[in-house]
């Protein structure tokens, strides 16, 4: 019977010391509170009472940063709301180098995103959005490297100004494209004044094709109000298609 209790006891002790790790998982063993080996994913065994395992997911973690009150380099206040990716590439040092490494992670993004914030203008942190986005993770990653920690990405994800801004920029951007269209309208005013210009000298020179413009004007005018339309035609142009009525009967004469 004592041999069968020490038996029974020698299994429960092996088994109290098996761990099973995740593909995603790294495991850190210390040995009387003391840094061991970091164990790889699968079946593991540690000595119960004396070693310690930590598990350590190096997966990418999504960090929501909580929007911030902060200044624009011009003086406007703003709310910005922001999100860090970054994930475990040494577990050692994430442990041990600092207590707790994603609300590290959480603090400096914080304060980096102040700092950043409070450097550019309200322009250049609506136009430029990208930019100051990867700005943001190279300050980030610079501060986290030691930690065992790498960000892979920060995306400025919302930026809320007052009311009052909001109006006086939409009134702004209102008067840009008013002031587009009249450009426009100028152009295209200019270019049809230069046509007319154009028609005018060429009709100078040919009186018959400015009557027959206003002709053709007229019968326009008529067409669409659907009026009777009395004409004053100059002498000239009377004359001229009389002589060529003239010839036309002249010409249907002799061929009878």
């Amino acid at each position: 019977m004592p041999v069968f209790f020490i038996v029974v006891l020698l299994l429960l002790f092996l088994i109290s010391g098996l761990r099973v790790l995740q593909q995603y998982q790294r495991g850190l063993v210390f040995r009387l509170g003391r840094y061991h080996s970091t164990r790889s994913p699968g079946l593991t065994w540690i000595i119960p009472g004396i070693e310690r395992m930590q598990i350590i997911d190096v997966r990418v973690v999504t960090q929501d940063i909580e929007p911030q009150e902060t200044m624009t380099n011009d003086n406007v206040p703003i709310k910005v709301r922001a999100v860090v990716w970054y994930k475990v590439i040494n577990p050692e040092r994430a442990i041990i180098e600092v207590a707790n490494f994603e609300d590290a992670v959480r603090q400096t993004a914080l304060t980096s995103l102040r700092s950043v914030m409070g450097q550019h203008s309200l322009d250049e942190l609506l136009k430029e959005q990208e930019k100051l986005s990867s700005m943001l993770g190279e300050i980030i990653d610079k501060v986290t490297e030691p930690w065992g920690v790498e960000v892979d990405r920060v995306q400025i994800k919302d930026v809320e100004i007052p009311q009052s801004m909001q109006r006086a920029m939409a009134q702004e951007a209102e008067a840009h494209r008013e002031k587009r269209a009249r450009i426009i309208k100028a152009e295209a005013e200019h270019d049809a004044a230069l046509k007319l210009t154009e028609a005018a000298a060429k009709m100078a020179h040919m009186p018959m094709a400015m009557e027959l413009r206003r002709m053709q004007m007229l019968t326009e005018v008529g067409a669409e109000q659907n009026t009777m339309t009395i004409v004053m035609m100059p002498s000239e142009f009377v004359s001229a298609a009389s002589a060529l009525v003239r010839l036309a009967d002249k010409a249907t004469g002799d061929v009878g």
